[in-house]
């Protein structure tokens, strides 16, 4: 790519530039990009047939909180297979998003506590409701101006501040 830019770069500085570009796609893994798609919408598709799926055994809120975690864990996941997973966690722990991703891993980790070993309905929902608002907040991070946006909506709805 840089010698169609500059046709007279060094060879050092091309082979260290193009191994630099690689880095982050092909070394994990040699996916190919056909492949990487198929992946993201493979493992998409799954996390929302969990989350989907999760609704019809809403009474039961173990697995209601078991099927809609896993769906979302893989829906979430799926992005690793585009952009690959070490790009996604340093993502994640962006200065921006640290604290959404930190409260939406807790709330996950809540939520299972209280679906597999707690064993409480009430619990387990309401933990459900917050993991569900973590990761509201946690998208909104992806998007520019939206989490100052929702705030500024919360604050003239209903007199408070997120």
């Amino acid at each position: 790519m840089w010698k169609l830019i500059n046709p007279s770069a060094s060879s050092e500085y091309e082979e260290q530039s193009e191994d630099d570009l690689l880095d982050g796609t092909e070394g994990l893994c040699s996916l190919s990009p056909l492949q990487r798609l198929y992946g993201f919408a493979a493992c998409l598709a799954a996390g929302l047939i969990c989350a989907f799926l999760s609704l019809i055994v809403f009474v039961k809120p173990v697995k209601f909180a078991l099927l809609f975690t896993f769906g979302n864990m893989l829906a979430i996941g799926s992005t690793a297979f585009l952009i690959g997973p070490q790009q996604q966690l340093r993502m994640m722990l962006d200065p921006v998003r640290v604290y959404a991703t930190a409260i939406y891993v807790g709330c996950v980790v809540l939520a299972l506590i209280c679906a597999l070993l707690v064993h409480s309905k009430i619990l387990t929902i309401i933990a459900i409701i917050c993991e569900i608002c973590a990761l509201i907040w946690y998208s909104l991070s992806y998007i520019p101006f939206a989490r100052r946006v929702v705030s500024k909506v919360t604050i003239h709805l209903f007199d408070t501040e997120i």
